[in-house]
């Protein structure tokens, strides 16, 4: 009961945190979405990368080097991590000259997130000159699992090979596997795990497949009830060498946030979190659906640092899904309407709530 007491104290805290950032946003995490060119096809992905060539549409090199000079002259860059992702992020020419000069020359940290089949000596060279401090991997699977998900047939062999050859000189702050948990994958944990350690990886973070872009064609591997039961129990029990977290994504109820995540949830896109999406547009995290009215302004024509201090405003309103059974749910005040990746914008309402659907409330 003790316990129980203290984790929603931990709550309490993080509430106060979240009034704070709503009148104070604090940059912390910028996102720069690379490319949607990808050389996988996987059945999850939010963004669709890969079914269009948006190369003649990404900002130059000379335009994403001015957005970070820009915002490094307004915000302090030694607390920004610039988290580079996709698409594939490898499959940008250029990435490593910008990243040293963001690193290099303006003082940022970075950090990327790639399936990485481009991975070779000569990119992980580049990738220690230019102080790459954390990276994560996807691994959807075991051997065959893992290439039906992503589509690319020999892919897990030749991404296992490049962790290996990326281990053997361990100069990452934090190395993780990131591995979507679908219907495909939810008996392969022990064999992921057994994986993750031979990796000698520092997390394994799980998450699940959310009904976003092509997940939406691939509704039948999404977790069910039962489904998330098993997982959430497996994360609690485990014991571990290195840390098995969940991802940000949904509020899962009071209990299970301190034994699966150890934190309490909180969606901070637009609070800690904004992107840079491949064309310039100015945005909330990039997993979130392109809306028109989300999109708060482009680098081409305006000044990152200034959009962000002074837009945002809708996104930064801590009741802007206070409707419907959200208003009324006694777990409100630490949920908040859940991920805004997951709202439905169109029926206003959660597209998935996890914490309603292991109560059993229904399906969402």
């Amino acid at each position: 009961m003790f316990k129980k007491i203290m984790n929603y104290g931990k709550s309490e805290v993080l509430y106060n945190e979240k009034e704070r950032l709503s009148k104070e946003p604090d940059l912390r995490n910028l996102f720069w979405e690379t490319t949607l060119r990808c050389n996988e096809k996987c059945k999850h992905c939010g963004s669709r990368a890969g079914e269009k060539d948006t190369l003649k549409d990404e900002l130059t090199t000379d335009e994403i080097k001015k957005v970070f000079k820009d915002v490094s002259e307004k915000i302090n860059p030694n607390n920004i991590l610039i988290n580079v992702t996709g698409g594939e992020p490898l499959l940008r020419k250029d990435l490593f000259e910008v990243m040293d000069y963001a690193c290099n020359g303006l003082g940022f940290r970075w950090g990327i997130t790639t399936n990485g089949l481009a991975m070779n000596d000569e990119v992980i060279q580049k990738m220690k000159d230019t102080h790459l401090a954390t990276m994560s991997i996807s691994i959807d699977g075991l051997q065959e699992t893992h290439d039906k998900f992503r589509g690319v047939k020999g892919g897990f062999d030749k991404t296992i090979q490049n962790i290996k050859k990326l281990q053997a000189d361990k100069f990452l702050r934090a190395f993780q596997i990131t591995t979507v948990v679908n219907k495909l994958n939810i008996n392969e944990l022990d064999g992921l795990y057994d994986l993750m350690e031979d990796l000698e990886v520092d997390s394994w973070r799980i998450v699940n497949m959310d009904p976003i872009g092509r997940a939406i064609d691939n509704s039948n591997l999404a977790l069910d009830k039962d489904d998330y039961k098993y997982l959430f129990d497996y994360m609690k029990n485990k014991k571990s060498k290195f840390e098995i977290t969940y991802g940000c994504a949904h509020y899962l109820g009071m209990d299970r946030e301190y034994s699966i995540r150890n934190y309490g949830f909180f969606c901070f896109s637009g609070f800690t979190t904004a992107s840079v999406l491949y064309n310039g547009d100015i945005f909330v995290c990039p997993n979130v659906e392109r809306r028109k009215e989300l999109i708060q302004g482009n680098v081409k024509v305006d000044n990152f640092a200034d959009v962000w201090f002074n837009k945002f405003k809708w996104i930064r309103d801590l009741d802007r899904f206070k409707t419907g059974k959200c208003a009324t749910c006694e777990d409100w005040k630490y949920c908040r309407g859940d991920s805004l990746h997951t709202w439905d914008f169109d029926k206003n309402e959660p597209k998935l709530c996890i914490n309603h659907l292991l109560n059993g409330e229904g399906k969402k």
